[in-house]
């Protein structure tokens, strides 16, 4: 590391616990490490950004403005001394994590001259590690407050640009391959992190309600298009609430809004089955003008209704999706399993696809499978995640059973 005189050096004095979403740099030459180290912190909540070069660290420290820079220094990784380097002359007011073994010669070396040069540092994160030793690690760095209460307007949030869609995949019971995701509205609130949406999702009477539904149809189609230049095409589906059906203008704007794109194979709107069959005329009507303009209506939560769904003259609806409580421990519950045979029968009466959601356990999914369901989806092949980290992943039958 060159010469720097600590004195000629300003920084900030102290660094406290923030209020804010947290920031992070992942400095690490590996992409493995650091593809596990950002998605570990942005389900903590951080904001993250990558770097795999020392070079590069200037420019992410100015446009990010990191409160944390994990640095991997395994043996064939990035110039160390050069990182620490970079910090001192941005004048870093943020912590640092070594990643390594405390007592390992580079370790030391790399606190020994952070520590020279002021720079804040957290206790070495041994590895290997779990992601629940990096919490441990970063824990200071959490906001502190929990979350909101009362419930956050939802207003403020859609104003102030909080709002995300995070996806989950839909499997294919025969191949296990990917059959398209759906859509989950979430909130990064700037105080208290992913707000789980019984926060702020208001009331379908609220007038907030609707620039709620467009900003779901606008952003899911903005990251169809991501999703196209990150890994292909991705059928996506939304949620939306049955008044946005009832409102001509919005549904004007959603026909609008689809892509052109000869990739796009279309937009598939969940309806929840009570809202479907408290409004079958409107629901059938609109399905049916949709589906000129490459959109389809799947039923939500079916359960013990689903035979108000009989005998329909016209069945516009593409897929039928059991309610979880009918799923989840499917495999030991014989009335369970009859709700399901008899959806199932529905759906294929009517050349529909039959959706279990709430798949949990490889018990779970082998009765499914039994059952005869074309799609499955639940924790089992993966939770909801953020577009970027969605993009990154595989989906894959898990080796172990999960757990909410």
């Amino acid at each position: 590391m060159k010469n720097i005189n600590p004195n000629d050096v300003m920084r900030p004095t102290g660094f406290g616990q923030r209020k804010m979403m947290p920031r992070a740099c992942v400095t690490d030459g590996k992409k493995h490490l650091r593809l596990f180290l950002a998605e570990a912190l942005e389900e903590l909540g951080f904001i993250t950004s990558e770097c795999d070069q020392a070079s590069e660290l200037a420019g992410v420290l100015d446009m990010h403005q990191p409160d944390l820079v994990v640095l991997g220094v395994s043996a064939n990784g990035i110039e160390v001394g050069e990182i620490l380097e970079a910090l001192v002359r941005k004048s870093f007011s943020g912590k640092l994590l070594v990643i390594g073994q405390p007592e390992s010669i580079i370790v030391k070396a790399v606190r020994q001259i952070g520590e020279e040069y002021g720079i804040a540092m957290l206790p070495s994160l041994p590895t290997p590690f779990s992601a629940g030793t990096l919490r441990a690690s970063v824990a200071t760095l959490l906001p502190a407050e929990p979350a909101p209460s009362p419930a956050v307007d939802v207003a403020e949030a859609l104003k102030a640009g909080w709002l995300e869609l995070w996806y989950q995949q839909k499997i294919n019971v025969r191949t296990l391959a990917p059959s398209g995701a759906e859509a989950l509205v979430r909130m990064r609130h700037p105080a208290w992190g992913v707000v789980p949406p019984a926060y702020f999702i208001p009331d379908d009477k609220d007038p907030c309600f609707r620039s709620l539904s467009e900003f779901v149809v606008g952003r899911a189609v903005e990251d169809w298009r991501y999703l196209l230049e990150q890994q292909g095409p991705v059928d996506l589906s939304i949620n939306l609430p049955v008044s946005f059906l009832g409102d001509r203008q919005a549904v004007r704007n959603l026909c609008l809004a689809m892509p052109s794109h000869p990739a796009f194979a279309g937009l598939l709107i969940e309806i929840n089955s009570a809202e479907v069959i408290d409004n079958l005329d409107l629901v059938i009507d609109v399905a049916r003008q949709l589906r000129l303009h490459n959109i389809a209506i799947s039923i939500d939560n079916v359960g013990v209704e689903w035979p108000a769904l009989m005998g329909l003259r016209s069945f516009p609806f593409v897929e039928l999706k059991v309610d979880h409580q009918f799923v989840t421990g499917c495999a030991d519950d014989r009335l369970r399993q009859t709700v399901c045979r008899h959806i199932i029968a529905l759906a294929q009466d009517h050349g529909a696809r039959a959706l279990a959601q709430g798949v949990e356990t490889r018990a779970d999914f082998v009765t499914a499978h039994g059952l005869g369901f074309d799609l499955v989806q639940g924790y089992l092949f993966g939770k909801p995640m953020g577009i970027k980290k969605f993009a990154r992943s595989r989906p894959l039958l898990a080796t172990s059973e999960q757990k909410a």
